[in-house]
C-alpha cells in the first residue's frame, strides 16, 4: 500500500497529529524520538522566525554557525557555496567535527578555496570545509578538509570518524577546464585533513556519485548513483581488500559490484510497501574507472543488472543497508511512477525490500513544495 508524504508526517506528529504507525514504517524511526515517544501529540506550529531564516515550533531555537561568503576561521577564503551532505564525528574532549560538501559547480559563486596538499584539481570549486566544536556547541575552528573536487554532493561517514565524500558528476578531464578526470569517492578526516589529503578512492568507481554507507560489521561499502536521466543509476558494493582497515585503507582497492535482482531490471515497477525479493546477486563492474563508457551502460551480461533512477540517500542501520530513490518518472524513461522510494537490502538474507513508497497520487504541495519544485531533477539532488 503506497502512502503519501503527508500522511507520514502526520504520523509522525509533524503535523500535529499522533504517532500511530507500525511494519515496516516503524522501522525506519527506530531509536528515535518519534519511536520513544509514541504517544506524543507534536511538537505544535512552527513561530514565524523575526529574521527570516527558520520558522520552529514553540521553546526551539537555533544557532548559525557559518555563513557562505564569510571569512573561513582559517584564513584561508571565504566560505564556499552550496552545502550539502554533511556529517557530525566524535572529536576528544567533547568535542564534534562537523564535515560539509560543498557542490560547487564550475558556476559556482565562491569555490572551496586551493590549499597546498589538500587539492585533487586546481580548476574544481567543490570539495569540503570541516567545523571543530566544543562542548557547548562554540565554533573553535573552520578550515578547508579538500579542494579541487566537483559536484560534491553526499557521502557517508565511516566506522573509524571519517567522511567519505562523492562527486556527483563523471566529467573528464578537458570538460569545464578540468585537469582531471571526477566522478569518485575521497576519503575526509576532519581532525587532521592533511592525514587523508586529495586522493581518489578510484577502485570505487568513477560515475555520478551520490551517497555511501559502510556496514560496521563486515567492512562492505555501499553505493547509490543518482542517475535522473535514462540510462538510470546503479546500486553498488564495494568489497575492499583491507575491510575495516582504518584511515586510509580504502586506497589498498577492492572489488566494485552492481546489484542485480532476478526479475526486476527497474526498482520503479515495484509499487506495493512489504514487497521482498530474495537471492539479489552481485556482478562485477567490468570497468570501475568507466575508462570508454560509463558504469550503468557497461554489459553485464545476458541477465543485466537492476537500475533505479535518482538514487540517492544511503545509510546503514542494525545490520541492513537502507537506500532511496527520491522519484521516477514514465516520461523520463522509468517503467513506472512514484515520489520516492525507501529500500532496505538485508545482506546475510540477500532480500530486498520495499519499506515506503510514496505513489504517484502523493500529495506534493505541502509547505515549501510545490508540484515543479517537488518534482524537478535539481530540487532533489
Amino acid at each position: 500500500m503506497s502512502a503519501t508524504r503527508r500522511q507520514i508526517l502526520a504520523r509522525t506528529g509533524a503535523l500535529g497529529a499522533g504517532i500511530a504507525f507500525s511494519g515496516a514504517l516503524s522501522e525506519l524511526f527506530a531509536g528515535t524520538a518519534a519511536a520513544r515517544d509514541l504517544g506524543h501529540s507534536g511538537y505544535g506550529p512552527l513561530v514565524p522566525d523575526p529574521h527570516g531564516l527558520l520558522d520552529l515550533p514553540e521553546g526551539f531555537r537555533y544557532r548559525v554557525l557559518s555563513r557562505e561568503g564569510d571569512p573561513l576561521r582559517s584564513g584561508e577564503g571565504p566560505v564556499p557555496s552550496n552545502h550539502d551532505g554533511m556529517t557530525a564525528l566524535p572529536g576528544p574532549h567533547g568535542r564534534v567535527h562537523l564535515v560539509r560538501n560543498h557542490e560547487n559547480r564550475p558556476t559556482a559563486r565562491h569555490a572551496v578555496p586551493t590549499v597546498a596538499g589538500l587539492t585533487y584539481d586546481p580548476a574544481g570549486k567543490g570539495g569540503c570545509t570541516a567545523l571543530t566544536l566544543d562542548p557547548g556547541n562554540r565554533v573553535l575552528a573552520e578550515r578547508v578538509a579538500i579542494a579541487g573536487t566537483a559536484v560534491n554532493c553526499a557521502g557517508g561517514p565511516t566506522p573509524w570518524h571519517t567522511w567519505l565524500t562523492c562527486e556527483e558528476t563523471e566529467d573528464r578531464a578537458g570538460t569545464n577546464g578540468y585537469t582531471k578526470d571526477h566522478g569518485f569517492v575521497f576519503e575526509v578526516d576532519p581532525s587532521d585533513p592533511r592525514r587523508t589529503g586529495a586522493v581518489p578512492l578510484t577502485a570505487m568507481g568513477r560515475f555520478q556519485h551520490e551517497a555511501v554507507a559502510v556496514d560496521p560489521h563486515l567492512g562492505i561499502v555501499y553505493e547509490t548513483e543518482d542517475a535522473f536521466l535514462e540510462p538510470f543509476g546503479l546500486f553498488y558494493r564495494f568489497l575492499p581488500e583491507k575491510p575495516l582497515g582504518g584511515v586510509g585503507s580504502l586506497r589498498a582497492g577492492g572489488r566494485l559490484q552492481a546489484m542485480r535482482v532476478p526479475g526486476v531490471p527497474d526498482l520503479s515497477s515495484v509499487r506495493e510497501t512489504g514487497a521482498g525479493f530474495d537471492g539479489v546477486e552481485w556482478v562485477d563492474v567490468p570497468d570501475p574507472l568507466a575508462a570508454g563508457t560509463p558504469v550503468r551502460l557497461q554489459d553485464f551480461g545476458p541477465k543485466g543488472v537492476t537500475h533505479a533512477q535518482k538514487l540517492e540517500g544511503c545509510y546503514w542501520g542494525g545490520r541492513c543497508v537502507y537506500f532511496v530513490s527520491s522519484f521516477a518518472r514514465a516520461t523520463d524513461g522509468s517503467a513506472a511512477d512514484h515520489f520516492g522510494q525507501i529500500w532496505r537490502y538485508d545482506p546475510a538474507r540477500r532480500r530486498l525490500t520495499l519499506v515506503i513508497v510514496f505513489g504517484p497520487d502523493t500529495d506534493v504541495q505541502l509547505p515549501g513544495e510545490s508540484p515543479t519544485t517537488s518534482a524537478s531533477p535539481r530540487a532533489a539532488a
